[in-house]
């Protein structure tokens, strides 16, 4: 196991905020082993500090800040990112105002700044987490999965809420590849959102020396991008600045698209969750004495689900959707206000090319798409004989509670609680082998075609 290591000599670096535009000189100091990366306020009465750790997270609004108390410390994922990816464990972090330098807007100038100061090891050992269980995490338009993996490393697929300048990467990351391919990837932001941020007193130390600018097609720079695809390895910046957060390395391999500041400290939070859970402990002593069962016993497999109630051809008489975007294979079973339904999940499917590479797991969304399709057919079974098409209006309490594999079979059920004319409103749920994986209450219109 390798030792912690910290900087042996003190660096210096000034410049303004991002987000506040506050000039502001930051130090990185040697810390002793076991101290983690630590902030500074030298500005403040009492030097309070701030560890680098996902309990001190307040804010993550287009970047992460942390809190203790009433000190705060906006934008430190690019610091942290420098820090983690150059393999330094434990450091001071000095800061004479409220958000570290922002250089321009990549962590270059820091990853300068520690090799200038030299890095040492310590009488410690470094505690790695290797990740026991995948983990999968949906935080508005981010969707991450965690799976185990005997390095870090991490894909991410990048886009904007239009699809703008869709980017994809996958890369082991350790310090040689952090410092070539992701540490110089700068800060980006759209034109159409410059407004609004001003309005929301951010990037008040903004400008094109220290960030990139989208507008429309166009790219905005004071030079040439640093990578073809810059945008989504600034994107895997801001993950291991995140990731650091944890207060340890990780052995994982991350699989990302759309990330977030907020997607990225939830996994952060759940990783640590898993840390915590006790390990169990295998001992040798005699065999245990049998005894007879107090729990009782698992519930037979319901043997409707092997019924055809509704074969393909007469679902696709009920609804319009047909490949690849039909997520209904038969309906087994209706009974008044409740319909199951099936949807055998194979390798075959379209959606396993890009979701994810190596790593197929079907959507979240498209579980909740089989919902509102299934509903769809409970609805034209009861009564109207014209062709309808159910418009998807509201979809309310949406959990993700575990991945769906290729060879899963998912068992959706949907109850309707309410219809009034052509609006209707239901629950559903998507099980495998009995286990719940996804559930909402969904709202949809039928019209007719």
């Amino acid at each position: 196991m390798p030792e912690q290591q910290t900087i042996k000599n003190p660096a210096s670096f000034s410049g303004v905020g991002l987000h506040s535009g506050n000039r502001v000189n930051m130090t990185f100091l040697p810390a002793p082993a076991g101290s983690g990366l630590r902030f500074r306020r030298v500005d403040l009465e009492g030097r309070p500090e701030i560890e680098a750790r996902v309990e001190n997270v307040i804010e993550t609004t287009r970047s992460t800040t942390l809190g203790k108390g009433n000190v705060r410390i906006h934008t430190v994922e690019h610091v942290l990112a420098a820090f983690a990816g150059c393999g330094v464990d434990n450091a001071f972090i000095e800061l004479d105002a409220n958000e570290p330098p922002v250089g321009d807007g990549s962590a270059r100038e820091y990853c300068r700044l520690l090799q200038s100061a030299g890095l040492v090891s310590q009488d410690a050992r470094r505690e790695v987490f290797e990740l026991k269980q995948p983990l999968e995490l949906q935080s508005g338009e981010a969707l991450l999965n965690l799976f185990p993996h005997d390095g870090f490393k991490v894909t991410c697929t990048s886009a904007d809420k239009r699809g703008r300048f869709t980017q994809f990467l996958s890369l082991e990351i350790n310090p040689a590849t952090w410092e070539k391919e992701l540490s110089h990837a700068r800060t980006f932001g759209f034109f159409d959102e410059i407004e609004f941020l001003i309005k929301n007193g951010l990037i008040k130390g903004g400008s094109l020396e220290n960030a990139v600018v989208i507008r429309e097609d166009a790219v905005l720079t004071t030079e040439p991008l640093r990578y073809a695809d810059e945008f989504v390895r600034h994107k895997m910046l801001d993950i291991v600045g995140d990731f650091s957060l944890l207060g340890r390395p990780l052995r994982g391999h991350l699989v990302a698209v759309r990330p977030s500041h907020a997607a990225n400290c939830e996994m952060v939070r759940l990783i640590e969750a898993q840390m915590r859970r006790p390990i169990p402990v295998q001992t040798f002593g005699p065999p245990p004495v049998e005894t007879k069962p107090t729990e009782k016993p698992a519930p037979p497999p319901d043997p409707s689900l092997d019924a055809c109630l509704f074969d393909l051809p007469r679902i696709m008489e009920l609804i319009p959707h047909r490949y690849p975007f039909l997520l209904v294979d038969r309906v087994a079973k209706i009974e008044g206000d409740l319909i199951i339904a099936i949807k055998n999940v194979t390798m075959n499917e379209w959606y396993f090319q890009g979701h994810f590479p190596g790593h197929p797991i079907m959507p979240g969304v498209l579980q909740l798409e089989a919902i509102a399709q299934v509903a769809g057919v409970l609805m034209r079974s009861r009564g109207d004989e014209k062709p309808q098409l159910a418009y998807f209006m509201s979809a309310e309490e949406v959990k993700w509670r575990k991945p769906v594999f290729p060879g899963d079979t998912l068992v959706i059920e949907v109850r309707l609680l309410k219809v009034r004319a052509k609006i209707a409103k239901a629950r559903g749920v998507c099980k495998v082998r009995g286990d719940i994986v996804s559930e909402a209450e969904v709202t949809f219109m039928l019209r007719d075609l």
